[in-house]
């Protein structure tokens, strides 16, 4: 855990380059103004909130009274720290299976719900950063809209193809790969291969069951609405802080620009989307050449995306570093099995 803090200051390289090559100067951030930053971080903190309520609800609904509604909630809120400091955004499913299981709950079973929990996440913003990708190509944006819509399309045609062949095919660790295993690491390498075969094999028929359960669909349907709910929060916090800087974006353009940068900031390339995230917003909003960032007066600039990043990045993380450690990692009871 200690090298993700030592990342944090790692992803701030790109936005001192950024301001360093564009000139943005402290004072430039400043004259945002204190009322849409504290508005860009609640309308982020909702979204993480409501990515927690997502959780507790699917949680509830499939495992009964395992625990408290709010220590759920702030479990989730608390496992978006690993998403901020790896790249490509992934990680958080395996804190809440790791919470799941030190509360005595099966691994499969915990697996299952990380599984919707991640798979309606990635479906709403999937969907949302296509259409951004569509716009960005009607706009002019080209290259822009054909990264936006080659990674999006990618990321979540992988996930719905993997949850869906779940429900119909038991998955094993590919035979050459068990043969490298347990090579390299004889005895325990078969351990570690039966144990494997085991938890896919639990987790498949954990799938199978309930989606054969008449209220799955509707626990997945509300998982996605709160989905698409949280990413929309998430898309208008830049809409908040570039009124701070004397421009006027519509909340449907905003999200659209944010949900388009995401997409760009998944590819795997720095930690949180670091400086991926930042140049695919401005691209996005501006229909630029991205080989050609110059900013020309009066169209969204520099100052408003870097405040931007450090009121949706930088200071949730502190939030979520708090949430993980005092929640999600502490020492807790077991409860029986479900």
């Amino acid at each position: 855990m200690n090298w993700r803090l030592v990342a944090i200051p790692v992803t701030l390289i790109p936005i001192i380059l950024i301001a360093i090559q564009f000139d943005i100067q402290p004072e430039d951030i400043l004259a945002i103004g204190v009322f849409p930053f504290i508005g860009a971080i609640i309308a982020m903190m909702i979204k993480l909130v409501l990515q927690g309520v997502k959780f507790a609800y699917i949680t509830k609904k499939y495992l009964g009274d395992t625990d408290s509604f709010l220590k759920l909630v702030g479990v989730r809120v608390g496992s978006e720290f690993i998403k901020f400091t790896t790249p490509m955004f992934i990680g958080a499913e395996f804190i809440v299976i790791y919470y799941l299981k030190k509360k005595g709950i099966e691994l499969s079973r915990a697996t299952w719900i990380a599984l919707v929990d991640i798979v309606t996440e990635v479906l709403a913003a999937g969907i949302l950063s296509m259409i951004a990708g569509i716009i960005a190509l009607l706009n002019g944006a080209y290259v822009v809209g054909i990264v936006i819509l080659a990674t999006s399309i990618s990321i979540t045609t992988l996930w719905m193809v993997m949850f869906m062949l779940s429900s119909k095919h038991t998955f094993q660790v590919p035979n050459v790969l068990q043969l490298l295993i347990k090579k390299l690491a004889k005895q325990k390498g078969t351990k570690i291969v039966d144990q494997a075969n085991d938890w896919m094999e639990e987790t498949c028929t954990i799938i199978r069951e309930n989606f054969r359960r008449p209220e799955s669909k509707k626990i997945f349907g509300v998982s996605f609405l709160v989905s698409i709910v949280s990413w929309s929060f998430y898309g208008i916090s830049f809409m908040i802080i570039a009124i701070g800087t004397g421009l006027i974006i519509n909340p449907f353009d905003s999200i659209m620009a944010v949900m388009g940068a995401n997409a760009i900031g998944n590819l795997p390339i720095t930690i949180g989307g670091s400086g991926l995230a930042e140049f695919g917003i401005i691209a996005y909003l501006n229909n630029l050449n991205p080989f050609d960032f110059t900013i020309t007066e009066g169209i969204i600039g520099w100052d408003a995306v870097i405040g931007w990043r450090i009121a949706t990045y930088y200071v949730p993380i502190a939030i979520t570093w708090l949430l993980l450690v005092k929640l999600a990692l502490s020492k807790i009871p077991k409860t029986e099995n479900k």
